[in-house]
């Protein structure tokens, strides 16, 4: 086997395209398919390259007459995990059922406040509802329908538990092919997830414009109704992005790309802490402000000033992280 047949075997071995190779070996997409046709021959400071991030030897890459791979001792990891083709496929399979379960929980969790405001709302209109009992359904419908989120997450983590070590800081490998097949999926997977991304951020924008007009034309019940309403349109928008997020992260987290890279995981676990923390804090404002004031027409700003100062808070624990 020539050397132009050894580096096209190991570039496919490792899932990389010519220009993926080109960036990894600081040459031109063109310089690697000249290696590959056989047209020009890499000089001996790039063969050095090659070998090392390949981790072959050089005389495996140099003689013809040797057909199978010499890896050298640095290469030689028996403790890595490997990913195979079989475990790859079951994994992405059970991400898109898993998206499907998360994103309900979401807007399951977003939209558990409606029949309490539409409750307390009727109330207000005298129609024959005791506010007592207006209340006492509202919160217990609020109640079942985070509990019926919560036990969703926790399914979906459970079944998620054999792949802990993609979320984690654990190295792994995908053998053979396995890289391939994924980007093959992403591939095909890419338009459906940027027409779903741009819908749910488009409903996410447009969500206000009910609230808004219930703000300036809207009396009594109809601004409550058109709370809701507005609710209900960013629960969608959320369902949309976590569903779809949800399903392209897998992919990114087998590749580990974008901020999966070995480099962003810890980062991201910082940052995934602070959210969580971030948002316990605001929801126990809402409800603590709401209960005590009895004014759930108002209290709802709490999560629109909290989103805008979110943003500034992600982006500050961002900039900190590269500075440490």
């Amino acid at each position: 086997m020539i050397l132009a047949d050894k580096i096209i075997s190991l570039r496919k071995k490792n899932g990389w395209s010519q220009e993926e190779l080109a960036e990894k070996m600081n040459v031109s997409r063109q310089a690697v398919s000249k290696w590959e046709g056989a047209q020009t021959i890499p000089d001996l400071g790039k063969i050095l390259q090659l070998a090392r991030l390949f981790g072959v030897t050089t005389d495996y890459l140099l003689k013809d007459e040797l057909e199978t791979a010499e890896h050298t001792r640095e290469d030689e990891q028996p403790d890595l995990r490997k990913i195979g083709m079989e475990e790859a496929g079951v994994y992405l399979e059970s991400r898109v059922a898993a998206a499907k379960r998360i994103a309900l929980g979401a807007l399951l969790c977003i939209l558990s406040p409606i029949p309490l405001f539409l409750l307390g709302g009727a109330t207000e209109e005298n129609w024959g509802i005791h506010e007592g009992f207006a209340l006492g359904v509202g919160l217990v419908s609020l109640i079942l329908m985070v509990m019926a989120a919560v036990a969703l997450f926790v399914y979906t983590g459970f079944q998620n538990a054999p792949y802990e070590f993609l979320e984690k800081n654990e190295d792994f490998e995908l053998e053979y092919g396995v890289a391939g097949m994924v980007r093959e999926k992403q591939k095909a997977y890419r338009k459906d997830y940027v027409l779903g991304m741009v819908i749910s951020v488009c409903l996410c924008v447009i969500s206000p414009v009910p609230l808004l007009l219930g703000a300036f034309g809207g009396i009594g019940f109809q601004v409550v109704a058109l709370l809701c309403v507005t609710m209900g349109i960013v629960g969608c928008g959320v369902y949309g992005l976590v569903r779809n997020g949800v399903r392209w992260a897998s992919m990114q987290k087998l590749l580990q790309e974008g901020e999966y890279q070995k480099k962003e995981k810890e980062s991201n676990s910082v940052r995934e802490t602070v959210s969580s923390v971030y948002w316990l804090i605001l929801t126990a404002i809402y409800l603590g402000w709401s209960f005590l004031s009895n004014d759930w027409h108002i209290t709802w700003v709490v999560f629109a000033v909290g989103g805008v100062l979110f943003a500034a808070l992600d982006r500050a624990c961002d900039l900190w992280n590269k500075r440490k």
